[in-house]
């Protein structure tokens, strides 16, 4: 036993190692990324690098949100349109999965093929459509036109279904014995235990939705209804970039990603801790 712990240890060390660079390397990014906000323009493209300015300066970050074209407006639309997606989102996504997972009917696996096979369809192909659709209903240049549509994830279907098929048949068996329906196993049992998951999807749809560009580009057109990825571009100017506008609008992008990881880590870590202890 000893010798095989002791042969381990090169390999965990190895890979530990190697993760260690991995993670430093998608690092360097972000910090170039928040060092080069706080520079002048003359210092952005400085070799060797400068990681650390010698005379940091605020007046990048000042800018972005007192200038002409505040990010705040911005902000309030990228919120408004990622927090109601990812809550219809989750909330749907889970209604559906519960369908795919725990109820009966016929054609249940072979419709749940054909939902799951719509993954394969290009979005890009679906911008036309879509247009047409927004256009006759009235949504076309609305923030409805994102957040309809972000509603329904396949993904988040796929992603419950699959963790409400690894909660135990005993336990809605047993509830429905006891007179509870579809509904109420659904609220009082089902989602207290999909926490982690629905952390998880809630994380990974917020991210979707507040990085999305393509959709807010074709969808939306006057500019009080940008969101942030399309504010960034009013750091493209005709004849250059302003790469440390542009640097300091990206750092404060990235905060609320932050805040709602941080926010629901501690269900995923529950989950991880709770799937190690059954084990």
């Amino acid at each position: 036993m000893k010798a095989r712990l002791s042969s381990d240890v090169p390999k965990r060390l190895g890979l530990t190692i190697l993760m260690l660079v991995l993670a430093i390397a998608m690092v360097i990014p972000f910090l170039w990324m928040i060092s080069t906000s706080f520079k002048t323009p003359a210092q952005v493209f400085e070799y060797p690098i400068k990681w650390i300015p010698s005379a940091p300066t605020w007046e990048h970050h000042v800018k972005v949100w007192t200038g002409p074209k505040s990010f705040g407006t911005y902000y309030w639309n990228s919120l408004k349109i990622s927090i109601i997606g990812m809550a219809g989102a989750t909330f749907l996504s889970a209604f559906a999965a519960y369908g795919f997972a725990r109820i009966q009917f016929k054609g249940r696996n072979a419709l749940f093929m054909l939902y799951l096979s719509m993954m394969m369809v290009p979005p890009q192909v679906l911008f036309v459509p879509k247009f047409l659709m927004f256009e006759w209903a009235g949504i076309y240049n609305t923030h409805l036109a994102l957040i309809l549509p972000g509603l329904f994830t396949i993904f988040g279907v796929f992603m419950l279904r699959q963790f409400f098929l690894s909660i135990p048949n005993e336990i809605t068996e047993s509830a429905f014995i006891d007179g509870a329906g579809h509904f109420r196993i659904f609220f009082r049992l089902i989602l207290p235990l999909a926490k982690p998951a629905l952390a998880t999807l809630a994380i990974i749809d917020f991210s979707w939705q507040w990085n999305d560009y393509e959709n807010a580009l074709v969808f939306l057109i006057d500019e009080e209804l940008y969101t942030v990825p399309l504010g960034l571009q009013n750091f493209i100017l005709e004849n250059t970039v302003d790469y440390n506008g542009m640097m300091a609008a990206a750092s404060a992008g990235i905060l609320p990603m932050i805040a709602v990881f941080a926010i629901g880590q501690r269900y995923i870590i529950q989950g991880l801790t709770n799937s190690a202890v059954k084990g």
